[in-house]
């Protein structure tokens, strides 16, 4: 077990009637000029957004508005963000959408107590200092952004995408109402389940050991593998779509990974298939997590075999290692597909990659060979591209 700081200082309003806390939260919080920041044109439909200009309008909160985030959040818009909002004066970035858009008002709130390029910080050449305060109304329950300290863009000029993590960039607030989610569409859950339940596995497989924290991991993942396949046969049950809903920002802020070291190997292999394909992130990580599995398998039979009685309520009665692994990338295999996610690259493409494809795709992942990614086995170029290309069989 290794030391550890907890801090999670973003406060969650959540239920049914969660948004009518909004202009409270943002005068609490400091705002007095406000930047909504969504996606496409699902919020206007759904009514959030112009609820949203009401409320804010009836406090006398003054706003300014930046749509057009979409998938991998790209970086022009985020310069485009921080230009807007030193000219209109804007003192709280307010996140409307999911992960992608969270994202995306991180990245300005970084710019906007910056005075370099933004991207310094996605490239390891400064770190920051300060943000801008972040709060959100969260509609897609995945990616966990809306509690953790974790910012992911896309420079979409030089084809990169990088994560920058700091507590500055925690949002003070999170309005999470569940009913918002109804109305998403099969594969987006889908895949909000895999990121949900991904961002637990990443911590949960760690030659560290704590147990309690073994259990909250073991716990959250279990009921977002039964509640996730649940959830996909009736997207319309309150219960379940709040189980996700809380299951995604445990997930990842940081509880499930208290006293631990992370992995995280998937995610930073998968950054590069959507940034190669603009495939969804979820999916990307279900097309490669067996293959991970089956490449790192042997650092920790037994850690596969916990995973496999505690989260997947398999009987213990393995005769040897080797059936550890394949009931695992088994069970896992027929839960992405169950749920409709893919499970190697060829499902989530559409075709094989390219020999070139995974190289260059292994190159940027490593950075030109002098980046190694990942802790329960560290991945340099080489290991990267033995694991694209199980992946791509």
């Amino acid at each position: 077990m290794r030391d550890f700081v907890y801090y999670t200082p973003t406060e969650v309003v959540f239920g049914r009637s969660a948004e009518n806390r909004l202009p409270e939260l943002i005068k609490k919080y400091g705002g007095n000029k406000v930047l909504i920041h969504y996606g496409g044109g699902s919020a206007e439909r759904s009514g959030l957004l112009p609820g949203i200009r009401t409320a804010l309008e009836a406090a006398g909160i003054a706003y300014s508005e930046l749509g057009g985030v979409v998938p991998n959040p790209r970086l022009s818009l985020v310069r485009e963000g921080i230009s807007l909002c030193r000219r209109e004066g804007v003192d709280f970035i307010l996140a409307v959408g999911g992960g992608s858009v969270i994202d995306s008002s991180k990245g300005i709130a970084y710019g906007l107590a910056y005075d370099g390029d933004i991207w310094d910080f996605f490239d390891g050449k400064a770190a920051p200092a300060a943000a801008c305060p972040v709060g959100v109304v969260l509609t897609i329950p995945a990616s966990g952004s809306e509690m953790s300290d974790s910012t992911v863009l896309t420079d979409d000029v030089n084809g990169l995408k990088r994560g920058c993590n700091s507590n500055y960039c925690r949002p003070r607030f999170a309005i999470m109402n569940p009913e918002r989610t109804f109305s998403l569409p099969a594969y987006q859950t889908a895949c909000g389940i895999t990121d949900i339940m991904m961002h637990t596995m990443e911590r949960y497989f760690s030659k560290e050991r704590m147990n309690i924290t073994d259990a909250i991991a073991e716990a959250l993942m279990r009921s977002v593998f039964n509640d996730g396949k649940a959830l996909m046969k009736n997207p319309e049950d309150y219960a379940l779509r709040a189980s996700m809903m809380w299951a995604g920002s445990l997930s990842h802020n940081g509880l499930t990974g208290c006293g631990a070291v992370s992995d995280f190997g998937t995610h930073r292999l998968e950054h590069e298939l959507s940034t190669m394909y603009g495939v969804a992130h979820g999916a990307g990580l279900a097309a490669l997590w067996c293959h991970w599995a089956r490449y790192v398998f042997q650092e920790e039979p037994a850690r596969f075999r916990s995973f496999a009685v505690n989260v997947l309520g398999r009987e213990d009665n393995y005769s040897c290692d080797e059936e550890v692994l394949e009931d695992v990338t088994s069970c896992m295999r027929d839960f992405y597909h169950e749920i409709g996610m893919p499970a190697s690259i060829p499902e989530l493409i559409g075709r094989k990659a390219t020999a070139e494809e995974i190289s260059l795709m292994a190159e940027r992942c490593s950075r030109g060979g002098s980046f190694r990614v990942g802790n329960f086995k560290q991945l340099g170029r080489r290991e990267m591209e033995e694991i694209y290309n199980l992946a791509n069989s």
